[in-house]
């Protein structure tokens, strides 16, 4: 009961609990990295760029208090919605949250989150949807010649196996009502030269996706999956459970050169026309920042 000048809360007024949060930074500096954490070197006969990330989805997030905590055995924080509707088991994309550069991605209570340090942060990636540059060289009709970069924009499906009803490019929406492995991808072009414009769709399986871990000697993860670990940065997440305040925590994901082609013409231009075909999308690594 409330008396005189006694200010009151109300009664339904929601307790803020603080909370633990996760928000992606994209880093096309940030080291490169091979599928055990070391520095990857560019295959001559490969070429490579780094794009840039509109939006990226992930299906899976772990904490893991050392670097022998198995796969599954640290406090697993999330994990995105599943389906059967395309067959074997696959991530629902249609139900998957998707965030940008410096945008939070999963937010928790800390309340729910089990007490202890955490050494490592494991991230299990699904979808990626990033502008890249690609080069035409062509003649159009008899007179029209077009030599030169334009910017396009690639969906990216980097998760172990994903169900897939629809998805939309940049303009395009794709319908596919099916399963797509860990790979998947769709192209989106846009030519406008002079009075020439022409909006293409291109679709392609990458044949490996690099997944950075630095345990894969003491804690390894199945083939297939994409669940990328990094150590955090200056020392260990720790959770008292009495925590006051929100907990941020800034996930650095490598984009350096992380679309990668295999080149018909060695040039360091990804020529579609010419048969240049993806052989790799996947991150080349994560650092978490506990702010």
């Amino acid at each position: 009961m409330c008396l005189g000048i006694i200010s009151c809360k109300k009664e339904d007024e929601a307790v803020i609990e603080p909370k633990l949060i996760l928000r992606f930074r994209f880093d096309s500096l940030q080291e490169r990295l091979n599928n055990t954490g070391q520095p990857s070197v560019l295959p001559d006969d490969h070429g490579a760029q780094s794009p840039v990330v509109n939006k990226m989805s992930a299906h899976y997030i772990e904490l893991a208090p050392s670097n022998t905590t198995l796969l599954g055995k640290g406090t697993i924080i999330y994990k995105a919605d599943e389906t059967t509707l395309g067959g074997d088991t696959a991530i629902y994309f249609d139900k998957s949250v998707l965030a940008g550069n410096n945008e939070v991605f999963y937010a928790i209570s800390l309340k729910d989150v089990t007490p202890g340090e955490y050494e490592w942060l494991r991230l299990s990636l699904a979808y990626q949807n990033y502008t890249i540059q690609y080069h035409v060289d062509t003649t159009i009709g008899d007179t029209l010649h077009i030599d030169q970069d334009f910017s396009g924009t690639l969906a990216s499906f980097i998760g172990y196996n994903t169900y897939i009803s629809s998805y939309q490019i940049n303009s395009q929406v794709i319908s596919v009502n099916e399963n797509r492995r860990q790979g998947y991808w769709g192209f989106e072009s846009n030519v406008s030269y002079g009075d020439y414009s022409k909006v293409d769709t291109l679709f392609g399986q990458a044949p490996a996706t690099t997944v950075v871990n630095p345990l894969f000697a003491t804690s390894p993860v199945p083939a297939g999956s994409c669940v990328v670990t990094g150590a955090f940065a200056g020392g260990k997440l720790t959770i008292t459970g009495k925590e006051t305040k929100n907990i941020i925590v800034e996930v650095a994901v490598s984009t350096n050169k992380s679309f990668e082609w295999q080149e018909v013409e060695k040039n360091g231009r990804w020529e579609p026309a010419k048969g240049e075909t993806v052989v790799d999308m996947g991150v080349r690594g994560i650092i978490p920042t506990v702010w």
